[in-house]
């Protein structure tokens, strides 16, 4: 139709029809609804693939006051611990150590080499109750309902799907199980990630905020923080 015979048409039919028919187009016609919008990701760290023997630095133990944090978890003898992102295995073995042969810690981690590592490591150390698990980006895959507390070490930045992860892990938790996160204050991409947006996430995959501290190095940037799950 040429804009001649366009405007006879609306000679013809009136205004009013015109609007009518306006009305009528499809409301997705040049325009995308809120909700169908792609949800913006925030950024994260590249995970670490050097040596790992780096974690082992003398002094470690009393900057992170390692021991103070699994009394904050509840992990003794014959607690069940799940240590994701374990890296090294640096708190594997000192979790192994407290929770004696009557407890059990998995050693959760993607990186092929770390899991190496740490089988390596728990075999010259002669813990026997360390279980490696090579895990899935967004999945620990630990077994159901089976730890009593879990430890993310300087980790959490470097999730690309935390809520998603977190809510995997649900399944693997025992009643009252509680979830320790220790982190740095950063923007995600810089090894670290502010402490509103881990519990703004966590609160999303279905956990509340226990506890909050700052000891963990003392530093003023470190933070460590205790979850539980929301009943269902």
């Amino acid at each position: 139709m040429n804009w001649k015979s366009f405007s006879r048409a609306v000679i013809r039919i009136g205004p009013a029809s015109l609007l009518l028919a306006a009305l009528c187009v499809p409301a997705t016609v040049g325009a995308r609804s809120v909700s169908d919008a792609p949800s913006t990701q925030r950024k994260t760290s590249t995970p670490y693939t050097g040596d790992l023997s780096i974690f082992d630095s003398p002094g470690r133990d009393e900057r992170l006051q390692i021991n103070r944090v699994m009394d904050m978890l509840g992990i003794e003898p014959g607690k069940n611990v799940a240590d994701i992102g374990a890296g090294s295995g640096w708190f594997t073995v000192r979790a192994a150590r407290r929770v004696t042969v009557s407890g059990t810690v998995y050693a959760v981690d993607i990186n092929p080499e770390a899991i190496h590592y740490i089988d390596q490591r728990s075999k010259k150390e002669q813990l026997q109750n360390i279980k490696t698990i090579l895990s899935k980006p967004d999945d620990p895959q630990i077994p159901a309902i089976s730890v009593d507390a879990v430890l993310l070490l300087k980790t959490y930045h470097e999730v690309e799907h935390p809520v998603v992860l977190l809510r995997n892990l649900r399944s693997s938790l025992k009643p009252g199980a509680k979830i320790g996160i220790i982190d740095r204050n950063g923007n995600g991409e810089n090894h670290g990630v502010s402490k509103e947006v881990v519990v703004r996430e966590a609160a999303q995959a279905g956990y509340e905020l226990r506890n909050s501290q700052d000891f963990v190095k003392a530093d003023g940037v470190d933070y460590f923080l205790v979850f539980t799950a929301k009943p269902k």
